[in-house]
């Protein structure tokens, strides 16, 4: 089964200073565990391009968009809120990373690969349709189910996101869809304090009490996610693959592994399998520790790929 894995130089030129979590070094982690452990090769390498304005527009306001563009520093950093930061290479990087979604979207939807993964930064999940927040600028998931919606006339799209935090910005995105299912688990209270409010049959978030391991997680996505995907029946599964649940990242306080991230792509694809012809495209969120998030990434990218 070949998988494509899509990145781009561009999105290594984010930086939002020395001590910053989200860094380029998380990508570096990903590509040196992929060669770490033989299965680079297997991957088809894409370069990522440039998402354009007309694709951003249909999750984000014109005016969104606009005002990123517009904040962009020639020098130095401009802060779009305390954890969010720009540095003159970060509305590239952004588009860059909407755009490996988008693509990735394209060669699944024609065939070229059955599966695709975007190692990708910023990440996107937090960002609304009319705010940037949460590291996040645009909305690299959102992005690329609007384009399989839109452009590819599909009727339904999931949006699985097992980052530790909530994806409060896709939730904002597609809560009145019809054609879009999101299902999520996140530690809860824990920011950006949201995802209880807006449960619905097709916003099905499932909170995870702080401490809480693998027996927690899957009991969540076989009691909650697995019957709303069924019920749903995706044309395609959209991931937002956040590894900061790892026990390893101290940035928050949930307590999965490697062996979790597998369990839950292999349900991913038996989803995809039966309802989307195998159809996914993964996206990376989260993810801060960095031996961990390479190992996490692999063990995702390994059952993707069937290896």
């Amino acid at each position: 089964m070949t998988v494509a894995f899509l990145t781009h130089p561009d999105c290594l030129l984010h930086d939002m200073g020395a001590h910053h979590p989200e860094q380029p070094a998380r990508l570096h982690s990903v590509q040196d565990q992929l060669i770490a452990s033989g299965i680079s090769s297997f991957l088809l390498h894409v370069d990522a391009p440039l998402a354009t304005h007309a694709c951003l527009a249909r999750i984000h306001s014109v005016r969104h968009i606009a005002a990123i563009e517009n904040a962009v520093p020639q020098t130095g950093l401009v802060h779009l809120d305390p954890d969010t930061a720009m540095n003159p290479h970060t509305f590239s990087a952004a588009l860059r990373a909407a755009g490996a979604a988008i693509l990735a979207t394209d060669m699944v939807m024609e065939g070229r690969v059955c599966a695709a993964f975007c190692n990708v930064r910023p990440p996107g999940h937090h960002a609304e349709r009319e705010r940037a927040m949460g590291f996040c600028l645009f909305n690299n998931a959102a992005a690329a189910a609007a384009h399989a919606l839109d452009h590819h006339g599909l009727k339904r799209v999931a949006i699985v996101d097992f980052d530790v935090h909530h994806g409060n910005g896709t939730e904002d995105i597609f809560r009145d869809d019809p054609r879009v299912l999101m299902v999520s688990t996140f530690q809860h209270p824990f920011y950006p304090y949201s995802g209880i409010e807006g449960r619905s049959e097709r916003m099905v978030n499932i909170p995870l009490a702080a401490y809480s391991g693998s027996r927690e997680f899957r009991a969540a996505v076989e009691n909650h996610w697995a019957p709303a995907l069924q019920a749903f029946a995706p044309e395609m599964v959209f991931v937002s693959a956040g590894f900061d649940a790892h026990r390893e990242d101290d940035l928050a306080m949930l307590n999965l592994t490697e062996a979790d991230y597998a369990w839950v792509t292999q349900v991913i694809r038996a989803v995809a399998d039966k309802y989307a012809q195998g159809r996914i495209v993964s996206v990376l969120e989260g993810g801060y520790a960095l031996h961990a998030l390479g190992r996490s990434v692999v063990a995702h990218l390994k059952t993707l790929a069937d290896l």
